[in-house]
């Protein structure tokens, strides 16, 4: 089957005034150019900076044949870890504005021709799209999925789970009770869980261990962080030790640079990477081992 060209919807930060308004914008524009009659449509929140990874967009792109719509508004003009800082709220309030345009859209529309409905974001876009509804909002007519990448330490969902996952998987890689609504996974695939099932809502959070927006904490100032403990991620050098007041300092400077990383590492998400969490979040079927591994190199090939 020929592949079809990607439908990208996004709003910039002066198309309108309120959140509210480029939300309504947004809507109307997917509905212009048929996001709707797509096979996935996935809901972005940007960085800070309104930018979005081209590694998560093109990769799914691929996966799906270019049968995929995707929509995004612009809240900030200032880097993720300054808007955690300064603006917390702003993407929340954007990416609230934003899902309830397209889900109340998209909940009228046939069950058997609508497309499959996705959230995604990365860095401050992750937390915010965490924050775009709550379970009970849309527990009658639940969206498929979510792949959240680089997610940054306030985040209340990744919190929860990180904090109450399975006895013995490291806080960089948590397992949360059978892996039916969300699962981890970094640099080496870790979502192929022995036994697990998805349910019908699939939540993936991709994170390197060696990424501090991620693994930022308040308490490094006087005690050791839970993933500094072994097992470590394969990116954390054995020698980084822990110190009182020094590794929280060392931490928000991190913080602060944690895009000059090399790709794969710190907070800088690689396309490879992407691929194994969207086969997963998406249900990507009719791919052999061959030709994802063929993907993977291509995309390797292109950094």
């Amino acid at each position: 089957m020929d592949a079809r060209e990607p439908i990208r919807v996004y709003v910039g930060l002066r198309s309108a005034e309120t959140a509210e308004e480029r939300a309504k914008l947004a809507l109307e524009e997917l509905k212009r150019v048929g996001g709707f009659d797509r096979s996935v449509l996935i809901v972005v929140m940007p960085t800070g900076t309104g930018w979005i990874d081209p590694a998560a967009m093109d990769t799914v792109e691929y996966l799906h044949g270019g049968d995929v719509a995707s929509v995004a508004v612009q809240y900030s003009y200032l880097t993720s870890w300054l808007s955690l800082l300064v603006e917390p709220g702003y993407g929340a309030e954007a990416a609230r504005a934003l899902f309830a345009e397209v889900y109340a859209h998209w909940t009228t529309l046939p069950k058997e021709r609508r497309p499959r409905l996705y959230l995604h974001g990365l860095s401050l876009g992750a937390l915010s799209s965490e924050q775009s509804a709550e379970l009970f909002e849309v527990i009658g007519d639940p969206y498929q999925g979510a792949l959240w990448s680089g997610p940054p330490f306030p985040s209340r969902i990744w919190r929860s789970v990180t904090d109450d996952r399975e006895r013995g998987s490291p806080a960089w890689l948590p397992r949360f009770r059978d892996g039916s609504y969300v699962r981890f996974t970094s640099q080496e695939n870790g979502l192929a869980i022995p036994d697990a099932h998805w349910g019908p809502m699939r939540i993936v959070y991709l994170q390197y261990a060696s990424d501090p927006v991620t693994f930022f904490d308040y308490r490094s100032l006087y005690r050791q962080p839970e993933w500094m403990a072994g097992p470590r991620g394969s990116d954390v050098s054995p020698e980084l030790k822990w110190y009182p007041v020094v590794t929280l300092l060392q931490l928000t400077v991190d913080m602060a640079t944690a895009t000059t990383a090399p790709m794969g590492y710190g907070h800088v998400y690689a396309p490879e990477h992407y691929i194994d969490a969207w086969i997963e979040v998406t249900d990507v079927r009719g791919w052999t081992a061959e030709q994802i591994n063929r993907l993977k190199l291509e995309f390797l090939r292109r950094r």
